[in-house]
Order: structure tokens, then C-alpha cells, then sequence
């Protein structure tokens, strides 16, 4: 489990409104955060699984055939969409880049006509995305107002965020959270990443000149806990810390922190002989500003990724 440190509804002293908000991906890294943070602050958690329940909290949907069960989202002021296949857990086949795009597009636009057809609608609609979309910016930065990029991720991020149209036509507000590398000991790409540099054999990755944008798990969550209350938030929002980071310079950052060596570098060539397509991802640079959610109020906790990684740590 991830350090916390008080969101900023506690640090106010408000208790704030309780409410029940249903999560799709709540067993994955993200989900499971955000769902844990929601029932601690006391708010009903729906959570939604491809099987059949075996709880009271839990509602039975099968996104592959665009069945939810929508009378289990009776009452939700807010459903959230955070599910996916994993980018990197295997190689990208046609058949898994398939995979990866239709449990992102047919899952949303499951949830997004469901939402529509409920009597009384949630008052928001809360769509994971990534900072896939807008593909390799090299040095240059970007933020929401940037158009996507060229590849198959930023073509995937395209068609998953549309997918959210119908709750959004309808009136729902919809908000579209592109995510970057999330720091975190549990999962994702620092789940990989802590165990090599922890054995002494991490590196940089290619050159090292390519742009992580990256937040904190705790950042991540707080942030989606934020876009949830914040009723004048639609469309596209950056999850990522304000200050990107090389590939270069995360690697020395995990060296200091883990106090090993960083001397075994993954040359480009080797990356693309054993990732195959997915190499390109992992080579391109994304240098990507949260310029909404910055502008919208919200405060990090953890905005340099030194401190990102001793959170992930303690």
C-alpha cells in the first residue's frame, strides 16, 4: 500500500458530501487506489467485475459484449472507467494491440450508454485516457490544446476518448484523465523497474534523452479524487507532474534513492529485438504539462520525482 499524505478535503478540515461512485478497473493499480481512498473517506463504492458478484459491492458487466448491469449503477453520483488490458504485459502481436484497444473503446462506450439510459444520471462520468495520445513530442512540451500524434497509441487514445461521447451528448459531464507513468512499488512500469535497479542492474534506457512525465501514485489518485468534485472540469485533463524528467535523469534519481549503481544501459537496438513495436513507447520522449489541472487548483504533494519515488518507497 502506497504512503498517503492528506488530501487537500482533509487538510481543510471539511468532511465534504458522501456519494456512490461506481469504478470499473478497481482491481487494477489505479482502480483499486482510488476505490481504497473513496470507502476510507466513508463514500459507497461500487465496484464493477466481468464475473459474477460475490458481493454486495460489486455489479456484474461484460464490456466484450457491451452488457453492464445498469440497475447496479442506480444512484451513482459519479461512474468511473479505469479499465484496460495492460500496456506492457506482452508483446504487442496484432492480436494483443487488438486487445488493448477494443477493452478500452468497448468498455467506455459500454459504460457511456449505460450512464445515458439511467432515469437519474450520474453528474459525472470520469473516463481514464493516457498521455499515449499525443505520441513522441521530443523536447518539446505539451499540453491539452496539443492535437495527438502519429503511432498506434495515439490512435488508440483517440478512439478510447471518443468512445466517452454518448455520456457527454447527453449532458454528463465527462471528463477524460490522460495519465502518465505512475510511480508506484505495486505495479505499472516502476513495479518493473524498482526490482532491477534494486538488484544494481538498471540503467538508462536508449540514450536517455527522452521525457518521462510521470506522477505519484498518491498525485494520481488525489487527482482523480479532484476531477471528481470539480463541477466546472470537462474534457481532456494531464494527470503527470509539473516537472518531466529524462529518462537520464530518473535513472540517476533511482540510483540516489536505492543508493546502487545505474551502470547496465538497454541500448535502442536491444530494446526493439526483445519489446518488439512497444520499444518505440518506451524510446519516445513525452514531455507533457498538467496545465488544466494545475490551473484548476490542484496542489501536488509529490512534484519532482526524486520525492515521487521515496513516496512509492516508504
Amino acid at each position: 500500500m502506497e504512503p498517503t499524505r492528506p488530501t487537500q478535503q482533509e487538510q481543510s478540515g471539511q468532511p465534504g458530501p458522501r456519494y456512490r461512485v461506481a469504478v470499473a478497473g478497481a482491481s487494477g493499480l489505479i482502480g483499486s487506489a482510488l476505490a481504497r481512498s473513496l470507502a476510507d473517506d466513508g463514500h459507497e463504492v461500487v465496484r464493477l467485475v466481468r464475473r459474477a458478484p460475490r458481493a454486495r459491492d460489486e455489479v456484474r458487466w461484460d464490456p466484450a459484449r457491451s452488457e453492464v448491469d445498469a440497475d447496479g449503477l442506480a444512484g451513482c453520483a459519479a461512474v468511473v472507467n479505469l479499465a484496460g488490458a495492460g500496456i506492457g504485459d506482452h508483446r504487442w502481436s496484432d492480436a494483443y494491440k487488438r486487445e488493448l484497444r477494443d477493452s478500452r473503446v468497448r468498455g467506455t462506450e459500454t459504460l457511456a450508454r449505460a450512464v445515458t439510459a439511467l432515469a437519474e444520471p450520474p453528474r459525472v462520468f470520469l473516463c481514464g485516457s493516457a498521455i499515449g495520445y499525443y505520441g513522441d513530442t521530443g523536447e518539446r512540451a505539451v499540453d491539452e490544446t496539443a492535437p495527438p500524434g502519429e503511432g498506434f497509441l495515439p490512435s488508440m487514445c483517440v478512439e478510447w476518448e471518443a468512445a466517452a461521447a454518448p455520456a457527454h451528448e447527453a449532458g454528463i459531464r465527462t471528463v477524460l484523465a490522460r495519465t502518465g507513468l505512475v510511480v508506484a512499488r505495486g505495479g505499472g512500469a516502476w513495479g518493473r523497474l524498482f526490482p532491477l535497479f534494486k538488484a544494481g542492474l538498471g540503467g538508462r534506457l536508449g540514450d536517455g534523452r527522452q521525457y518521462w512525465s510521470f506522477i505519484s501514485l498518491h498525485d494520481e489518485v488525489a487527482a482523480l479524487r479532484h476531477l471528481l468534485d470539480a463541477t466546472d472540469l470537462s474534457g481532456p485533463v494531464n494527470l503527470t507532474a509539473p516537472h518531466p524528467r529524462t529518462n537520464r535523469e530518473v535513472t540517476a534519481a533511482m540510483g540516489r534513492v536505492l543508493r546502487r549503481p545505474t551502470l547496465f544501459p538497454a541500448p535502442a537496438p536491444a530494446l526493439r529485438l526483445v519489446l518488439g513495436e512497444m520499444a518505440g513507447d518506451v524510446l519516445a520522449s513525452q514531455r507533457v504539462l498538467p496545465t488544466r489541472l494545475e490551473e484548476s487548483g490542484f496542489t501536488f504533494a509529490f512534484p519532482d520525482i526524486e520525492e515521487a519515488l521515496r513516496a512509492a518507497l516508504d
